[in-house]
């Protein structure tokens, strides 16, 4: 076992390392989502121009989803190898890939150039830079969960967690910024570029600090043990001994993609398909449910460090359905009070802060990262890939359909929460296969 006491403090190395990680999960998240962001124009440059604008748009939202269904294929595969050789390196593998992939990126020729060739060289890359994302996601929670004294693990968690929701709200302000300073022909022309450059440089940013960054202990315990032959074969121990731990995982995924989802990525577009308020009210309204959803991941992060896990799982699921439909019948009252209902909203949602904390307990050290990888991208993908198309079409019909959702997912949350109150021997994080 680590050496480590559960009631060691938290030294000035383990939090330079959490730093560390937080401002590189905020970059991640930038470099995921430029696309999300100018699919229109991404779309514009590297298909043929005669494609009417809503074959446009699927092409551009086309390109999105590549990244989502990379993302499990580079989960198992750079898992596998997290598990094998290390944290360390397979996080400076992640970080440079990606890194590189942006930089490519910026620098492909358009359609016009090279005909098919560009599109093709994109996708690629793409699928590239989705699965280097794929493993970084639950290699941060890892990394960090294996490092801090054990009394910091859902607190430590939470922080990696809101450090990506930074990355989305870093994002808005950039997208708005740059559309701002651009015109429609200059973005086409040229500006498209300069997110790629942008996400490229911050990506290698990080590596500065690279040498300072130590391998986490709990691997270096379980290389140097008697059972080390265990550690070459992750995927047989994986599906064999850990099924359940699979299927809590997908399920605890399933909860944390579609709160995301939806209600940072695709809420704004599913209230303008129904409701019609001003432009930049809801704008800035979204942006402050983001800010006040980075405070709800940290408070449930540190509530989940003094009480049990299920329990605040429980109750947090039970406020969020509550909030999410008092928001869609504030929207339809008219939406007076949109700041305050969206804040509340973005708070509630925080409950996705404490839940990798419970995440990387369902595995032993030896296949954690190839199971946490496995069930995390592998629902991701399916939730990012169904849910915006789905919900998009139930909304047409239903106003309320996002909300019912939500509340679905957090009733899931309810009978996850049930579940692990009645575990409280879950609570540790060094045993193995």
């Amino acid at each position: 076992m680590p050496s480590r006491s559960q009631y060691a403090l938290m030294s000035s190395k383990d939090k330079n390392m959490v730093l560390f990680i937080c401002f590189s999960s905020a970059i991640a998240f930038f470099d995921f989502l430029i696309y999300l962001y100018i699919a229109d124009i991404i779309s514009s440059i590297f298909f043929p121009a005669n494609a009417n604008a809503n074959v446009a748009r699927l092409q551009g939202l086309g390109l999105f989803a590549v990244g989502y269904l990379a993302r499990p294929l580079g989960g198992m595969i750079f898992g596998r190898y997290g598990d094998i050789k290390g944290r360390k390196p397979i996080l400076l593998i992640s970080m440079l890939i990606t890194a590189g992939s942006l930089l490519v990126m910026a620098c492909l020729p358009s359609y016009a150039q090279w005909g098919m060739i560009a599109p093709a060289l994109f996708i690629l890359l793409r699928l590239i830079q989705g699965m280097a994302f794929g493993l970084y996601v639950p290699l941060a929670w890892v990394f960090v969960a294996e490092h801090v004294p054990r009394q910091y693990l859902s607190v430590g968690c939470s922080y990696v967690t809101a450090s990506f929701f930074i990355g989305v709200l870093f994002s808005n302000a950039f997208f708005v910024w740059l559309t701002g300073a651009m015109t429609s022909e200059q973005l086409i022309t040229y500006g498209w570029r300069l997110p790629f450059f942008v996400a490229a440089i911050l990506s290698f940013l990080p590596l500065l600090a690279w040498r300072f960054i130590d391998e986490s202990p709990f691997f270096t315990e379980m290389k140097a043990s008697t059972s080390n032959h265990h550690a070459t074969k992750p995927f047989t121990l994986l599906f064999k001994h850990c099924k359940h731990s699979i299927f809590i995982g997908m399920i605890l995924t399933l909860v944390i993609s579609s709160i995301t989802t939806v209600i940072i990525l695709l809420l704004p577009d599913l209230i303008e398909l129904r409701f019609t308020l001003d432009k930049d009210l809801f704008g800035f309204s979204h942006s402050l449910g983001i800010v006040f959803m980075i405070f709800g991941c940290i408070f449930y992060g540190i509530l989940s460090n003094y009480q049990n896990f299920g329990k605040i799982l429980a109750i947090g699921s039970v406020l969020l359905i509550v909030q999410i439909f008092a928001f869609f019948y504030h929207m339809q009252a008219g939406g007076d009070y949109i700041l305050i209902m969206y804040a509340l909203l973005g708070f509630f949602a925080g409950i996705v802060g404490m839940v990798p904390a419970i995440l990387v307990q369902l595995f032993p050290t030896n296949v954690r990262l190839t199971g946490m990888a496995f069930c995390y991208n592998l629902t991701y993908a399916l939730v990012g890939v169904l849910v915006p198309f789905g919900l998009g079409y139930a909304t047409m019909f239903v106003s309320f359909s996002p909300a019912l959702y939500i509340a679905f997912i957090g009733f899931i949350g309810i009978i996850m929460g049930l579940y692990f109150y009645n575990l409280p021997e879950f609570k540790k994080i060094d045993h193995m296969i």
